[in-house]
């Protein structure tokens, strides 16, 4: 794929179709089949959701007999969805007034744990190589910050940037980042579209200590969709999502080029999100057949380097903890590796006892360390409870 912007279907100008074009030939032979993409819309749901709360929390011989106000700590810390998975065995779930078990909720940067993975099955293929440097398979790249580090350091996120990540900031190069991506309104000078944000950071590129930036997903984005020639939403699919044995299709949003909004955009059930878990404790292996080399699973298991993991608030909560391959690691005695998003979103795994434990939720701020504390003592509270669970 040739370009910074992709276009929105074969043979069509990039930026095409319009606000102004779609209902016009040629534009409307694809825009008919996306409008979502172009015009915001509203779901037409094949069920009511429920009034009240879906509670099945095992009772006093369950996970709610061991994990002490369970119930009453999910309110607390505005879960929408909770699921724990054992082997296949759905052990506990809870659902809050009006949200459906079949409702797909925002991942935010749990979406970043998706990347890794469609990343690591294109690198199992020979399509992407770790050690080659970003600009080799995106040179647009070339003077941004992204000019001369490796796959390897954007998976890591071992790269010095000039990002500030702080979400109620407006000055923060996270917010310039989600205008970009049509996320929020634009200001006058904002780039055009994600991938013109890309090209515009800065920074000494010093390589070698963690530092969490956004921007480093949408980079893994761009390769991925130069390397397939296909759309990111489109591998997104046939990499993982088509394989996962899924209840119903995920999304991504889009900005004004079609580019798919890899660090934080996708929406999916908690169900279909646990399902994502059990591939990686399967060791890569989903129902439609392998999606990653077992090799990438256990390196992403096995964690990155704590000697990177400059993140005061996971580095004081998990003394060994690290970041590989868009997971974070704990490094504890559990093992717990998790994907984790901001307003308290989490796909944690807990490899001892086979599970899964999906949390999705709605904070009222995105990135405190006092709702980290009490959302990490939770699970790492049910994690030890399924120790004991018959």
């Amino acid at each position: 794929m040739s370009g910074a912007h992709p276009p929105r279907f074969p043979g069509a100008a990039p930026g095409r179709p319009t606000i102004d074009s779609w209902q016009e030939a040629p534009d409307n032979r694809w825009a008919f089949a996306h409008l979502g993409e172009l015009v915001p819309t509203a779901t037409v749901a094949r069920r009511r959701p429920p009034g009240e709360a879906t509670v099945r929390l095992g009772g006093p011989d369950g996970l709610e007999g061991l994990v002490p106000e369970l119930e009453e700590r999910l309110v607390a810390t505005f879960t929408d969805a909770f699921l724990v998975l054992r082997g296949t065995e759905l052990v506990a779930e809870y659902f809050r007034p009006g949200f459906a078990p079949d409702a797909p909720h925002l991942l935010m940067s749990v979406s970043k744990s998706l990347c890794g993975i469609v990343v690591g099955a294109l690198v199992d293929d020979g399509l992407i190589h770790p050690a080659e440097t970003v600009t080799r398979y995106v040179p647009e790249l070339t003077g941004s910050v992204f000019d001369g580090p490796t796959v390897r350091h954007v998976l890591d996120m071992l790269i010095a940037i000039d990002y500030d990540e702080d979400y109620v900031n407006p000055a923060a190069e996270v917010q310039t980042h989600d205008r970009s991506a049509g996320w929020r309104s634009r200001r006058a000078g904002d780039p055009a579209d994600t991938s013109t944000f890309l090209t515009t950071l800065r920074g000494s590129g010093e390589t070698g200590t963690f530092q969490y930036c956004s921007a480093n997903t949408d980079v893994l984005a761009w390769i991925v969709e130069r390397v397939t020639g296909q759309r990111y939403a489109e591998v997104l699919s046939e990499r993982l999502w088509a394989k996962l044995g899924a209840d119903r299709d995920a999304s991504i949003t889009v900005d004004t080029a079609g580019f798919g909004f890899a660090n934080g955009g996708v929406s999916c059930t908690a169900r279909d999100l646990a399902r994502v878990g059990r591939l990686m404790l399967d060791g890569g292996v989903a129902p439609g057949g392998r999606v990653v080399s077992e090799e990438w699973v256990r390196g992403t298991l096995a964690g990155g380097d704590p000697a990177a993991m400059s993140d005061a608030g996971f580095a004081t909560a998990y003394p060994n903890g690290s970041y590989t391959r868009q997971w974070w690691c704990t490094g504890n005695a559990r093992g717990n590796v998790s994907g984790i998003g901001i307003h308290g979103q989490h796909l944690w795994l807990d490899p001892g006892t086979d599970s899964v434990i999906v949390k999705l939720s709605s904070w009222p701020e995105p990135d405190t360390a006092e709702w980290h504390e009490r959302q990490g003592r939770l699970l790492f509270e049910v994690s030890e409870a399924l120790d004991r669970l018959p």
